[in-house]
C-alpha cells in the first residue's frame, strides 16, 4: 500500500511536466477542465471566507494584489514525499482594482524527512504586493526561493500590521486540511503556468506580465470568470485608487 501511494504520488507530480504532444486530452477537454477548475476554486474560496471566525480577514482581502486557489492539493509520503495539484490565479488591476481573468497554474514539489500519511489540502495564497503578483506571470517560480509564504492570520476581526513579517514575506498562505500528514510544508514547491489550459481558454500558452490583459478578459468565458467574480463579491473596495 505504501509503495502504491508513493508510485501514485510521483506519477502525479512528474505528470505535471509532460509535454503537450504526449497528452491525450483534446482542446475541448482542456476547456472543460478549465471551467471545472475555475468553478471549484471559486467554491473553495467562498467556503473558506464564509467559515465562521475562520475566514481570511477582510483587511487582508481588501489589500490583496493577487489571490491563488489550489483545490485538493495532494500530499503523500513515507520517508520520501511530495505534493501536486492545480489551481487558478487572479491579479488585481492597479487602476480599477477589479480582478482579472484567471491564469491557470500547477503546483508540484518533493520533500524528505520524517513523514508518513496522506492528505488533501485546499490551499489559498494571498499576495499583498505588486511583486507577489508579478511572479505568477512568470513561466515558473519556487516558493521559498523567489517568494516565501507564511501562514496568514484568520478571523473576521484579526488585525494585520504592515510591519509584520507575514506581510513582508510576499505571500500569506491559508489551507483547509483533510486526512493526516506529519512533517511536510509547501516550501520548495514549484508553481508554473498550465500552458494547455491557458491556450484552451485564451489561445496563448503563456500569460506574460500584464500582456494582453484586456484581450484575455474578453476571451475568457463566463464559466472561467466565475473565479474573479467570486473574488469581487468579497472586495467591496474594488474601485478605490491604486
Amino acid at each position: 500500500m505504501r509503495f502504491a501511494a508513493i508510485l501514485a504520488m510521483f506519477t502525479l507530480i512528474f505528470g505535471l511536466a509532460l509535454p503537450s504532444n504526449l497528452r491525450a486530452d483534446s482542446s475541448s477537454d482542456d476547456l472543460q477542465k478549465a471551467n471545472h477548475r475555475a468553478a471549484h476554486a471559486a467554491e473553495v474560496f467562498k467556503e473558506i471566507m464564509d467559515a465562521p471566525d475562520k475566514g481570511i480577514p477582510q483587511n487582508i482581502i481588501d489589500e490583496a494584489e493577487v489571490i491563488a486557489v489550489f483545490p485538493s492539493v495532494l500530499k503523500v509520503g513515507f520517508i520520501f514525499g511530495g505534493r501536486g495539484g492545480a489551481g487558478v490565479v487572479s491579479i488585481r488591476d492597479q487602476q480599477t482594482r477589479q480582478w482579472q481573468a484567471p491564469i491557470f497554474v500547477k503546483l508540484g514539489g518533493g520533500s524528505f524527512g520524517a513523514q508518513i500519511g496522506g492528505q488533501s489540502i485546499d490551499l489559498v495564497l494571498v499576495g499583498l504586493t505588486r511583486s507577489s503578483a508579478d511572479v505568477f506571470t512568470r513561466d515558473r517560480f519556487k516558493l521559498g526561493g523567489e517568494l516565501s509564504a507564511t501562514a496568514g492570520p484568520v478571523g473576521r476581526n484579526a488585525e494585520a500590521s504592515t510591519d509584520l513579517p507575514t506581510l513582508r514575506s510576499g505571500l500569506l498562505s491559508y489551507s483547509r486540511s483533510k486526512g493526516l500528514f506529519v512533517g511536510a510544508t509547501f516550501t520548495g514547491s514549484v508553481i508554473k503556468q498550465d500552458k494547455d489550459l491557458n491556450e484552451a481558454v485564451y489561445g496563448q500558452r503563456k500569460v506574460d506580465q500584464y500582456q494582453n490583459v484586456s484581450e484575455r478578459n474578453e476571451r475568457a468565458s463566463m464559466n472561467v470568470m466565475v473565479f474573479p467574480r467570486t473574488l469581487e463579491s468579497y472586495t467591496p473596495n474594488k474601485h478605490r485608487g491604486a
